[in-house]
C-alpha cells in the first residue's frame, strides 16, 4: 500500500491466480490437516478458508486470554470443545479470586514485554538497518507483489517519514489526552481497536470504521452517562493515528477520549458497561462484575452477561437493557474452565518472542536470510517445547480421527 496503489483489475487478478494455486495444491497433495498459525493476510485467510470448504481438518495455533498459553481451534473465536456453561464444573472463586486469577494470567502485559517491546532497541535498530542497507537488493519486488514497487531508497524514506510522524502524534497525545483524570459517575467504556488489525479487517469487516462506531454509540446511551474511548496502546506499532482522527473523537458530543497508558482496571472498575467491536477487552471486564456488548459473536459471548449486537438499529435498547444486567461469578469460574480445557500449555507469545529475535532483529528486518545451520540450532535449543506443541497436535489429530470432534461440538 505505501510502495503501489493496486487497480480494481490488478488485486482480481492475483485473487484469480492465488485461487487456482491453492486449488491446485489441494488437489495435487490431497492433505488431511492443515497447521498454522491465525491467518492475518488475504492470501493466509483464503487458503484457510479454502482447506475448510475441501474437508481438510484445520489447527489454527493463537495466543490464549490465559496469557502464557496458547489455543489451537477450527475456528478463531469458537471453541473445539464446546460445553453448555451450567454443565461445566464450577470451582466456586469470587470475584476477588477470579480478578487474582487474571491479573497473574496478564495477557496485555505478555503480549507488551514479548511482542511489542522487542526490536525497539537502538541496538537492534542499527543491526537491522545495517543489515538492510548491505544485503543486495532483494528479487522479491519481482516475484511477489507484496513488494511490488519497493526500492531500498523508498523503504528508508518510508521509514523516517514514518518515525518523524509518529513522533509528532504521539507528542499529540501527551499533550492532549490526560493519563489520569476524575471519572464521570456514570459511563460506558468503548477501547479502540489496533489498526491494521485481522480483528476488524477478518473479524469484524462490517465495523472498520471505529469513529462511526464511536458516534453510533454516543448517541445510543442515556442521556446521564458519558462515553470514555481508550486509544489502544499497540497503535503506537502502527505510528498512532492522525491528529485529525483525534480532534475528530474529542469534539464528539458525550465522548472522554483517554490516554492510551489510562488504567484499564481504573476503566475496568468504575464503568457501567463495556461496548468492544471485536476485543478481549469485553472479557478482562467481566472479572469486575461489568456486562458487555460485542459487535460480533467471540467465544466469551456464551457469557449470559454478554449480548452480541445484531442490528445498529437495535443498539439504544441494548444498551439500557445491558446496564441492568449482573455477572455471576459463577459463569465467569465455569466459562474459565471450559477455556482451560481449550487451551495448551505452550507459551506461544513467548516463542514467537525467541523466533524474531534470533532471526529477525526482534522482529524490526523480516526479509532475513537464515542459514541451515542457525535453524537447526534454534531448533535443537527449543526441542523441549517444541515437542510439547507437536504432541499437542497429534493429540488434536487423533481427536480429529477418531470422530469424538463431532460429538463434542454437539454438546
Amino acid at each position: 500500500y505505501n510502495y503501489h496503489k493496486y487497480s480494481t483489475n490488478e488485486i482480481l487478478n492475483i485473487l484469480e491466480q492465488e485461487c487456482k494455486f491453492f486449488e491446485h495444491v489441494l488437489e495435487t497433495v490431497k492433505p488431511d490437516f492443515f497447521f498454522s498459525k491465525l491467518p492475518s493476510l488475504h492470501h493466509h485467510e483464503l487458503f484457510y478458508q479454502m482447506c475448510k470448504n475441501s474437508g481438510v481438518h484445520v489447527q489454527i495455533i493463537n495466543f490464549s486470554m490465559l496469557g502464557q498459553k496458547c489455543i489451537i481451534t477450527q475456528e478463531h473465536e469458537k471453541f473445539d470443545l464446546i460445553e453448555d456453561l451450567e454443565r461445566v464444573e464450577c470451582k466456586e472463586r469470587n470475584f476477588d479470586e477470579l480478578q487474582k486469577y487474571f491479573k497473574k494470567s496478564d495477557l496485555l502485559g505478555n503480549l507488551t514485554n514479548t511482542l511489542s517491546k522487542p526490536g525497539k532497541t537502538k541496538k537492534e535498530i542499527l543491526k537491522s538497518a545495517i543489515e538492510y542497507s548491505l544485503n543486495s537488493d532483494s528479487i522479491n519486488a519481482k516475484t511477489h507483489y507484496t513488494y511490488y514497487g519497493r526500492t531500498k531508497s523508498k523503504v528508508i524514506f518510508y521509514y523516517i517519514f514514518d518515525n518523524i510522524r509518529t513522533r509528532i502524534r504521539e507528542y499529540f497525545l501527551n499533550k492532549n489526552l490526560k493519563k489520569d483524570i476524575s471519572l464521570p459517575e456514570n459511563f460506558v467504556v468503548l477501547p479502540l481497536h489496533t489498526e491494521v488489525e485481522r480483528s476488524l479487517l477478518i473479524g469484524a469487516p462490517f465495523y472498520i470504521n471505529q469513529i462511526e462506531a464511536i458516534k453510533n454509540i454516543a448517541k445510543s446511551i442515556p442521556i446521564n452517562y458519558k462515553l470514555v474511548v481508550k486509544e489502544h496502546p499497540f497503535q503506537g506499532d502502527r505510528g498512532w493515528r492522525s491528529a485529525r482522527d483525534y480532534k475528530e473523537i474529542m469534539n464528539i458530543p458525550n465522548v472522554i477520549l483517554v490516554h492510551p497508558t489510562f488504567s484499564n482496571e481504573k476503566l475496568y472498575k468504575n464503568c457501567s458497561l463495556l461496548v468492544t467491536i471485536a476485543g478481549t477487552a469485553g472479557f478482562e471486564v467481566t472479572f469486575y462484575g461489568k456486562p458487555v456488548i460485542t459487535f460480533v459473536d467471540l467465544n466469551y459471548s456464551i457469557l449470559p452477561s454478554v449480548t452480541t449486537l445484531k442490528n445498529l438499529h437495535e443498539l439504544p435498547a441494548l444498551i439500557r437493557e445491558s446496564l441492568e444486567k449482573k455477572v455471576d461469578p459463577s459463569d465467569l469460574d465455569r466459562f474459565l474452565s471450559l477455556l482451560e480445557r481449550n487451551s495448551s500449555k505452550f507459551n506461544y507469545t513467548d516463542f514467537s518472542a525467541k523466533f524474531d529475535a534470533e532471526f529477525f532483529y526482534g522482529g524490526r528486518l523480516v526479509d532475513a536470510e537464515i542459514s541451515e545451520a542457525k535453524m537447526k540450532s534454534f531448533l535443537e535449543k527449543n526441542s523441549s517445547r517444541l515437542n510439547d506443541l507437536a504432541n499437542e497436535h497429534i493429540s488434536k489429530m487423533n481427536w480429529f480421527k477418531d470422530g469424538s470432534f463431532k460429538s463434542d461440538m454437539k454438546t
